[in-house]
């Protein structure tokens, strides 16, 4: 239910989510850049050193879910203001941690607040917002997301070049104690009732536990053995407590996720296409700093304005798809969207070590303009086929949608590269990297390319069965 607060002032309600989204999104693309270089300077593994960035989004996936409901109970002016609280301390944290293990921690308690920023920003701009500017204002704030994307790679690089990776971290500090008071002083509270007696702590925990377990098994499975002991019962772990959360949500009359809107197909297929999408995006997301810093020799600076250029087309076409599906629906535009991306990552593919700027450029072009051209109209769609009531549950499906798919892609874009490079190299570690490595470095990147187009391409299929809006 809309509040006076809320309607009288939309645009102030944007600018106080719009904080929070872009600081988020910030340490999202930000911190990727330096993923060669933390590699380094803690002489870890690639599995490993992978974990600073899943172990985020993996804390961000399993509890926005729990955040959107807590949300729609408590209010989402204190679930907004606590999250920007925890993700700053968080961030200092982080830029403190003296191992790669504790390092891995702060991130886990980054994402937490960071779950709870994302958990509430949709809804809030829905609520805030008529109807009629429903997708243009989610296309508004998926450039403030492109915002975020675009300025992590350059001012990473910028400070990698400058001084250490742990000021990427401290660059949180400053933005996240300003958000959090201007939230405070001037955002007003969603709901007047306060109860949390009927919340899904159990579905809340089997959700965790199997995605948890899940993304455990995509990373270590290669390390351990697709056929060992310990990757069979870690998987097996991860389909029972996914049965068990399916049973506990249809037995609990409050339950973290109402199963039945699933059976909405603007609802289900929105979201498996958009799951979809951000899993094949991070395929060149995670590996793309290892391919411009390694393979092709660039430097920090350089590497992180490269890393711009799709969010850059984020940034501009947003907006505009976002107001295209007011006007003609979503189905087209996705799917569309999800080609243009699946063709850019097939023509990354084909890139070799020693490929121009404008060769990698124009590449990545088409995967920021294919993404951007998806996002904001299938958001809308989601958010515009649900009650209002459950609308902090919608949003935090559509950002569970979206993390979920991130976790998968750096999981996957790990697998499939450790194991070519791995099986290629006779078990070199890529924190070993030679340029005698390099042409099995491309064939490694190759592969995984390939495997993220592929996703792209199946994803056009939920996207178009999704059918036109009525």
């Amino acid at each position: 239910m809309q509040t006076a607060s809320y309607r009288n002032h939309p645009w102030q309600v944007f600018f106080l989510v719009a904080i929070g989204v872009f600081m988020s999104t910030l340490d999202s693309s930000i911190v990727n850049i330096a993923l060669p270089t933390i590699l380094k300077d803690y002489e870890s593994s690639l599995a490993m050193t992978e974990w600073v960035v899943m172990i985020y989004l993996l804390t961000i996936t399993c509890f926005l879910l729990t955040f959107g409901r807590l949300g729609d109970l408590l209010g989402r002016k204190r679930i907004y203001a606590t999250g920007l609280f925890i993700f700053t301390l968080a961030s200092l944290f982080c830029a403190l941690a003296p191992t790669i293990g504790s390092l891995i921690g702060a991130r886990l308690f980054q994402g937490l607040g960071s779950a709870m920023i994302m958990a509430c920003t949709p809804a809030l701009l829905v609520d805030a917002f008529p109807d009629a500017q429903r997708g243009k204002v989610l296309g508004l704030n998926g450039a403030v997301v492109a915002c975020g994307l675009t300025a992590g790679p350059a001012i990473g690089g910028f400070l990698l070049s400058f001084g250490s990776w742990r000021l990427i971290f401290y660059v949180n500090v400053p933005i996240g104690l300003t958000a959090a008071a201007l939230v405070l002083v001037c955002l007003r509270e969603s709901k007047k009732q306060h109860q949390i007696d009927s919340f899904d702590w159990q579905g809340t925990l089997f959700a965790a536990l199997a995605i948890g377990l899940l993304l455990m098994a995509l990373t270590h499975g290669y390390g351990w053995g697709f056929l060992s002991p310990l990757f069979i019962v870690t998987l097996g772990g991860s389909t029972l407590f996914f049965i068990l959360f399916m049973k506990a949500e249809k037995k609990n009359p409050s339950p973290m996720l109402d199963i039945s809107l699933f059976r909405n197909r603007l609802f289900a297929l929105p979201a498996l296409s958009g799951l979809l999408l951000f899993c094949s995006l991070f395929f060149m997301v995670f590996l793309m700093p290892f391919y411009l810093m390694l393979a092709a020799e660039f430097s920090s600076a350089l590497t992180g304005k490269m890393l711009m250029i799709p969010f850059v087309f984020l940034l501009i076409f947003s907006p505009l798809s976002g107001t295209l599906s007011d006007r003609m629906g979503s189905r087209i535009l996705c799917t569309f969207g999800l080609f243009v991306m699946g063709t850019g990552l097939v023509c990354l593919a084909h890139l070799t070590a020693p490929h121009t700027v404008t060769d990698i450029a124009w590449r990545l072009a088409l995967v920021g303009i294919g993404t951007s051209i998806f996002v904001s109209p299938n958001s809308a769609t989601v958010m515009g086929h649900v009650p209002p009531a459950n609308r902090g549950t919608a949003g935090a499906v559509v950002a569970s949608a979206r993390n979920l798919g991130m976790v998968f892609g750096v999981a996957l874009a790990g697998a499939v590269f450790h194991f070519v490079f791995d099986t290629r190299s006779g078990g070199v570690s890529l924190a070993a990297f030679r340029p005698e490595h390099t042409e099995i470095f491309m064939q490694s990147f190759r592969a995984a390319m390939l495997t993220g187009a592929a996703f792209a391409f199946c994803a056009m299929i939920p996207s178009w069965l999704r059918g036109p809006e009525k």
